[in-house]
């Protein structure tokens, strides 16, 4: 059996003899056999020479960049700083290496230093200024991300008509500038009201509402409003005012303009009248006398005609009345000082204590029949009056000067009496009633030529 195997596998591989056919042509064609084909992964990871290291470091590498995203110049994107140095900034935007800011390019004022504009940890926005320079290094700017953002803002607040804010820095011809991040000019007829007296120079180093009314980026111009931002504001103000007032209710408000007959309060978009009568229970000659533009104060809402745009105010309504307690202070037949504040044709108005006013008709101004109304006393002058009518419900409080410098004259006769009396001792009384109305007589006359 074994030789027989043997000699099979010999007759297979030994030589054929002549004249017999070929053993391709002999073998079915069926069962020819093929050469396999190659393993080029075994082949490949069987080799290990220093090409096909080289191919797998590539290969590597290649898909390690891929996984950073891409930047090109001009991108805006946000980056994380990493490090400060006194040749710039290197900000992590999430490439390969980090991004480099020289100093030039952190903001528009080189003269400040690094770490008063960013800080370690701080997210910001840089600008693609280079994606590799011949270094390999990504340049960045954040001056440039700005001035994007900037015209970015500006546009949007002109598409959505939004209020923005800006610095002014300077007052030029015709206007004002502001520092958006770009430069913005306000002329000087959308300043405040629009008043061509408004004193701009006040506006420099201000903060000021702004609408956006023109924007060129190609021409870097860029025309606001500060009168329209501020006509809005009021707009709304006064939307909200008007629904929330009531007769009666206290309101604050500012002191917007001063009048001869009274002052405009600003209540918060609409401006209440403020008449000189209501500032005071006492009488003032002039606002500015209780009142000053610009200050705070609280009044009560009197009435409101909204169609007619008028509301009227009181500031004495939340003051004390003096009034109500003059029945217990003045009484008939007390003498009183005081200050005469007015001459009338009628008599002469005097200023007591607590600022009330009380009357000298013209016929208890003088003592002698036929004298001129007002004669011997002037206003700011002091005089002593008698309490002749109080009348508190009425706001009424009359008073004679004649009566008292009649009463000032007794006074002084019954001293003079006095003092005769001590000087004659025990002697019989000499002084008549005779005398006594001579006296009188004498002082009456002399009294008028003093008026005289």
């Amino acid at each position: 059996m074994t030789n027989e195997m043997d000699n099979q596998l010999a007759g297979v591989g030994g030589a054929e003899p002549a004249g017999a056919p070929s053993r391709q042509e002999d073998r079915p064609a069926e069962i020819a056999p093929t050469a396999p084909e190659p393993d080029t992964a075994s082949s490949e990871r069987g080799k290990s020479s220093p090409e096909q290291h080289a191919e797998d470091a590539a290969r590597t590498n290649d898909a390690y960049s891929r996984s950073f995203p891409s930047l090109s110049e001009g991108d805006v994107v946000q980056g994380v700083v990493v490090h400060i140095d006194r040749e710039g900034v290197l900000v992590d935007v999430g490439t390969k290496s980090e991004g480099i800011i020289r100093r030039s390019e952190l903001s528009r004022d080189t003269s400040i230093p690094a770490e008063e504009i960013v800080s370690v940890g701080e997210k910001i926005d840089v600008y693609v200024m280079e994606a590799e320079n011949q270094d390999g290094n990504l340049i960045l700017s954040k001056k440039r991300a700005d001035f994007e953002k900037a015209w970015e803002r500006v546009q949007e607040a002109k598409e959505h008509n939004r209020t923005i804010t800006a610095m002014v820095t300077d007052r030029v011809k015709g206007g004002l500038v502001v520092d958006l991040g770009i430069r913005g000019f306000v002329p000087a007829s959308h300043v405040g009201t629009g008043s061509m007296k408004n004193n701009l120079e006040r506006y420099v180093g201000q903060s000021i509402p702004l609408k956006v009314i023109e924007v060129d980026k190609e021409r870097r111009k860029v025309v606001l409003s500060n009168k329209l931002a501020l006509e809005e504001d009021k707009a709304h103000r006064k939307a909200e005012t008007v629904a929330s007032l009531v007769p009666g209710q206290t309101r604050r408000g500012v002191v917007r303009r001063l009048t001869n007959y009274g002052a405009f309060v600003d209540l918060g978009g609409i401006d209440g009248l403020l008449h000189i009568s209501e500032m005071s229970w006492t009488r003032i000659n002039h606002p500015s006398e209780v009142l000053k533009e610009g200050q705070e104060i609280e009044v009560v809402i009197l009435k409101l005609d909204l169609d007619a745009g008028r509301v009227s105010l009181s500031l004495r309504e939340n003051q004390p009345d003096p009034w109500a307690s003059v029945a217990d202070r003045y009484h008939v037949g007390d003498l009183v000082t005081g200050v005469v504040s007015r001459l009338v044709p009628f008599g002469a108005f005097v200023r007591l204590e607590g600022g009330i006013e009380g009357i000298i008709p013209s016929s208890e101004l003088s003592t002698k029949k036929g004298t001129k109304s007002g004669y011997g006393i002037a206003v700011d002058s002091e005089v002593e009056a008698k309490v002749v009518d109080v009348r508190p419900e009425e706001r009424r409080l009359v008073l004679s000067l004649k009566q008292a410098r009649r009463e000032e004259e007794q006074r002084r006769e019954r001293k003079d009496v006095e003092a005769y009396q001590t000087q004659s001792g025990g002697d019989e009384l000499r002084y008549t009633i005779g005398d006594a109305f001579r006296a009188q007589q004498q002082s009456e006359e002399g009294t008028d030529q003093e008026e005289e």
